[in-house]
């Protein structure tokens, strides 16, 4: 993960509370900031991933903001605004991946101390922290525990709707059902077979679906934070694209630098197949599980095509 400052700089912080206070708590009425309208939970996600999800369990019943959304751009690199704080200030919920991931939403959670307000640290969640790998909504199983803390915490916040979250609940288990499917089949067909990844982001996937993932640890951590890895790293990684051995090369779109970009061209050199990955939802407006079956099928198809 690109090494950020946890700390905000203090002006910074200054912008961000005067929002929150001067924009959201003076306006507020005085019994909570949290009570829903006209029964609608108001629901922050700090990312679309965990926004999708928790959009389709609440349905009609909440409004959901997520703000990073952009395909484009590095989600570490993400900086937050005084209209994101006013949005997590005055929401019922708010859904953070954590383990530093989006530090800046912790700060601003912080910084609003709103009063009823429930939170979803999914790293904490977890039990991971910081120096865990925080790409968790790569890991299927992650998924499945996050998704019913999202129903359980949505029954909480609204307890006479529960009838209608337990049904969509359903639904959303349903609909994920094709994904876990996927990931189940490359682990029958493609067990055991070498692949890189230029990024620690596809991990979790890996694991998942059998696959031996080669690349150097310290090369894909040292992408994910953004310092440069280790020159040994660098060798041994292009020496594995260069074996013949590698199947497929996964690569980060959103995070893109000379060196990841160099490893690409000797992937494509030596004829590995290669696979992108995004880190938010693509289209952005995608549910959850559409943009994770599009990128499986993209890895079973290269996979198929190196076997074949």
């Amino acid at each position: 993960m690109k090494k950020r400052t946890y700390i905000l700089v203090a002006a910074l912080v200054a912008v961000v509370i005067a929002a929150v206070f001067i924009g959201t708590y003076l306006s507020k009425p005085t019994s909570s900031s949290t009570s829903p309208t006209s029964g609608v939970l108001q629901v922050v996600a700090g990312e679309n991933f965990w926004g999708s999800l928790v959009s389709q369990l609440g349905g009609t019943h909440v409004q959901v903001l997520s703000i990073v959304t952009n395909p484009n751009a590095d989600p570490h690199e993400y900086e937050s605004s005084a209209a994101d704080a006013e949005a997590i200030a005055k929401a019922n919920y708010v859904i953070v991946n954590g383990a530093g991931y989006d530090q800046w939403a912790l700060e601003l959670i912080s910084a609003s101390n709103t009063p009823g307000q429930k939170v979803l640290n999914v790293a904490n969640l977890l039990g991971q922290g910081l120096g865990s790998n925080p790409h968790f909504w790569y890991n299927p199983y992650y998924v499945r525990t996050v998704v019913h803390q999202m129903y359980s915490d949505l029954v909480a916040l609204a307890p006479s709707d529960t009838s209608y979250f337990t049904q969509q609940y359903a639904s959303l288990n349903a609909s994920l059902a094709p994904y876990y499917a996927k990931i189940n089949q490359i682990k029958a067909e493609f067990n055991g077979t070498e692949v890189a990844s230029t990024e620690s982001i596809f991990v979790y996937l890996a694991n998942a679906t059998g696959l031996d993932l080669v690349s150097p640890a310290s090369f894909m951590v040292a992408v994910s934070e953004g310092t440069d890895p280790p020159a040994q790293a660098v060798v041994q990684f292009e020496q594995q694209l260069q074996s013949g051995q590698v199947k497929v090369l996964v690569y980060n779109n959103q995070t893109v630098t000379p060196l990841t970009t160099s490893m690409e061209t000797i992937a494509k050199q030596n004829k590995v197949e290669i696979v992108g990955i995004t880190e938010t939802v693509v289209p952005s407006n995608a549910p959850f599980q559409d943009w994770m079956n599009s990128e499986l099928t993209d890895l079973l198809n290269a996979l198929s095509a190196k076997s074949g």
